[in-house]
Parts: structure tokens; sequence; C-alpha cells
């Protein structure tokens, strides 16, 4: 359809009045695909994140959409990414990402006291639903109206208890980041002033950042397990570095060549297998750090904010995974430089023995020009003898039958001197029209060369 063609339908029909990129409808809705629900009450969450592949995705929405359809509820819709519904006194949301799914289970809690009941018995329509993938995240959050006489310190570990104003101070929150007997990681949000929508941003800001810092973590992990090999090929690239000072001919730098190539193979092994855990790792450690701005801390005298703590208690760690992918990305170049070496020092031995191969080549064929002139000079006696001894014959035969005058072993002796003379010139001649057709054909296979080709076109 040509694009007036368009215009005029879309406006007959009242639709857009431009012919749409494809992916349009996709890229306008991304920034309204996880809006924030606002929140008023007192109300308990419950947050699961699950490790999850494309399969296990696929039967997680099936699963999803088995649950919602069995209560009554809208199930979502084939290929979505998130999905919310509610119920009286409650809510689910879901959302899958690249390489995990999260499940956010809101309750009303009016009248209860922090944290009761236990997370365990709220989880469970969590229980239910098939496990999509490896459980990683837990977090039961408490939201509910600030109490002058309540102290949240004394529902936390002190020793790990980090707490802050948040929101431009308009809540409170606090948690310990220990796991309880049920295996979740309790967060309590004070409310001060906070409006619903307010609340909702606050709430789901605080999930994700316990989320995104489990994810971030999972870096350390596959470092300490990467660890060792890339110890190993150091000290192996060590010993092979002292080898090399050491020249002890072509046989031992193949073999050394042949260990920094199978050192290079599985270092490189090592970082496919965990360059995307540590790539991942620094963008869950970026959203981390977007998050607590975004949440807006005001430090508390007497308690460290989250910000603070966790730049304490996570650094090692990421610096853990840096410090691994800077030792692979340096060894590899290592490994690089000292294989270039061996294979410049194996070229050079090479080359020399090329040298030494040529040059008694042309030793042998020397000898052999020798050898051949010497042979062509019996070569030139032997069949001027036979020559002689043919004309011997003929003219004893010519004596017998009255045709020679003179006696046949002086004409023997006349024709030796002239038939040595004509096998000479002969054989010179052979040798001559040998040399000219080697020639020409040196001269012709010169020609076919691309430098021949163009200095004969210049020519």
């Amino acid at each position: 359809m040509m694009p007036t063609e368009f215009d005029e339908t879309a406006r007959a029909a009242g639709g857009p009045l431009f012919a749409p990129h494809p992916e349009r409808d996709s890229v306008l809705g991304e920034v309204h695909a996880r809006p924030f629900h606002g929140v008023s009450g007192p109300n308990r969450f419950l947050h699961f994140a699950f490790m999850t592949d494309n399969a296990q995705a696929a039967a997680d929405r099936n699963a999803l959409a088995a649950f919602c359809t069995a209560r009554g509820r809208p199930a979502p819709l084939t290929g979505a990414k998130h999905h919310r519904v509610e119920w009286p006194g409650g809510s689910l949301r879901w959302e899958q990402h690249s390489e995990f799914t999260t499940y956010s289970w809101q309750f009303s809690a009016e009248g209860a006291s922090p944290f009761s009941p236990r997370a365990g018995l709220l989880a469970e329509d969590m229980r239910r639903i098939p496990q999509p993938g490896p459980h990683l995240v837990s977090v039961d959050l408490h939201f509910m109206p600030e109490r002058p006489d309540f102290d949240p310190a004394e529902l936390f570990d002190p020793s790990s208890l980090a707490m802050a104003l948040v929101n431009r101070e308009g809540a409170l929150a606090a948690t310990d980041y220990r796991a309880d007997a049920d295996g979740f990681v309790r967060v309590l949000v004070l409310d001060r002033s906070l409006t619903p929508p307010r609340a909702g941003a606050l709430i789901q800001r605080m999930l994700e950042i316990e989320t995104y810092r489990i994810l971030a973590l999972l870096g350390l992990p596959q470092a300490q397990r990467v660890a060792p090999s890339v110890k190993r090929i150091e000290d192996e690239l060590t010993r092979i570095a002292d080898a090399m000072k050491d020249n002890d001919g072509l046989a031992e730098d193949r073999r050394l060549l042949d260990d920094l190539t199978g050192l290079a193979a599985l270092l490189e092994a090592d970082v496919a297998a965990s360059s995307y855990r540590f790539g991942a790792t620094r963008a869950y450690d970026g959203i981390v750090h977007q998050r607590l701005v975004a949440v807006g801390e005001t430090p508390l005298e007497s308690w460290p904010p989250f910000s603070s703590f966790l730049d304490r208690r996570m650094a090692p760690a990421l610096r853990t995974c840096t410090m691994l992918e800077e030792r692979q990305t340096n060894l590899s170049t290592k490994l690089a430089r000292a294989a270039n070496l061996l294979r410049t020092r194996v070229d050079v031995e090479i080359e020399r023995q090329n040298r030494d191969l040529l040059a008694s080549m042309n030793e042998r064929t020397r000898l052999q020009l020798r050898l051949q002139q010497t042979v062509e000079g019996l070569s030139v006696a032997a069949i001027s003898y036979y020559i002689v001894g043919l004309a011997g014959y003929l003219f004893k035969g010519a004596r017998d039958a009255g045709l020679l005058p003179f006696d046949p072993g002086l004409a023997t002796a006349v024709t030796v001197p002239l038939v040595i003379l004509g096998v000479t010139l002969i054989v010179r001649r052979i040798r001559r029209d040998h040399r000219s057709e080697d020639a020409a054909a040196q001269a012709a296979g010169d020609g076919n060369t691309p430098m021949s080709k163009g200095s004969d076109r210049k020519s």
C-alpha cells in the first residue's frame, strides 16, 4: 500500500496517520510494562525469585495461567513477561526477566504485629504453583504505620542491621539481610507520611534491591570456582617462560608451543563459562546502586544506611569477580604474547634448517655435476672406442675385399682423433640444447608469477 493510500484509509478508520514501525508498540509499551501500584494501610509482601531458562520460563507461564484460570482470574497473555492479578485482600505480581522469574504476593495485614504470622504460613499459594526453577530469593516485607512506642531494631540482629529514613524521610526502612527460620530475609518499612503511589514505588524498589543484590553476588561462587584454574594456568605460564630462556632446539620449542596452546584453550573455556556471569554481576550491581539512589536514604545516627552497609559487605565479593576477570584478560594477553614469541623462534629455526638443507642440496648438486662431467668424459671415451672398433672392422673388411689399398690398422689409427672430436662436439651440443630448454622453462615459470605479469604489463 502506498503511503497516500495508507493515510486515506487511516483517516477514514480513525486510526494512525502514518504506517507504524513494526516495533513501535513494543517500544512505547516498555516504559509502562512494570508500573508501580499504590499501597495503603498495613500490608505484607512475600517476594520470590527463581532462576529460569527459556524452557522453564515457558512452562512457568503455562503454570501461572492454569493457576489463575482455576481461581477465575485472567491468565497472562501468550508471550507475556509480566502479569498482575488481584483478589479481595491481596494480589499477585508476576514478572519474567532474562534469566529469572519473580512472584510478589501482597496480603492485607490489618491489626497484625510485625512479621506475624510467619511467612511460611502465608506462602501456601506459592507452593501450589510448580517451582519454575532453582530458588534464589525469598523476601518478607512488612509495611505498616510508624508507632512512637515501637523500636524496629528489636526485630533484627544488631550486628548486621541497616536502617535509614527513605523517600525524603517519608518512611523508615530496616533489615538485617539474614534469613529467618523459613528462609525469608525480613524487611520492615514504617510509613511516616507516604502517599499510596509513593509507598508502592518504595516497596517495589526495596524488593528489587534485595533481588538484584543476590543476583549480583552469584558471580562470587563462579569466581571461586575459576580461581584455581587461573592460578594453575599462571603457574604453568611461568614454568614455560622459564623454559623458554634455555633454547634446547626446535623439538623443545614445539613442545612448549603445544603446552601454551593447551593452556590457551583451557583459559578460553573458563572465560566462556564465566564471562556472562561476571558481566551480569556488574549489571546487577549497577541496578542495586540505581535503586538505592531512587530510595533516597537519609542516614540515622545509630545505624548504617543500606548503601554504606551493602558497599562494605558486597564490595569484597564484587572486587573478587572484577579481579578474576582482569586476571583472565591479562593472562590471555600473556599467553598470546608467549605463543607468538615461540612461533617466531620455531619459524626462525625452521628457516635455519631450510637454509642448511638448501646448502647441502647445493653441495650434492655440485658433486653430481662433477660426477656427471666425469661420466660424460668416460662416455666420450667409451663411445669413441666402440666407433673406432666398428671402423676397424670396416677397414679390415675393405682390405680383404681389395677396396683398401693401405693397412687397416693405420686407417683405424687415423680415425681415432676424428671420432673423439666428433663425439665430443655432439655431446657438448646435446648438453647445450638441454641447458637452453631448462632456461626457457624457468623463464616461462617466472613469467607466470603476479610480479612478472605486472612487470610484463609495465614493459
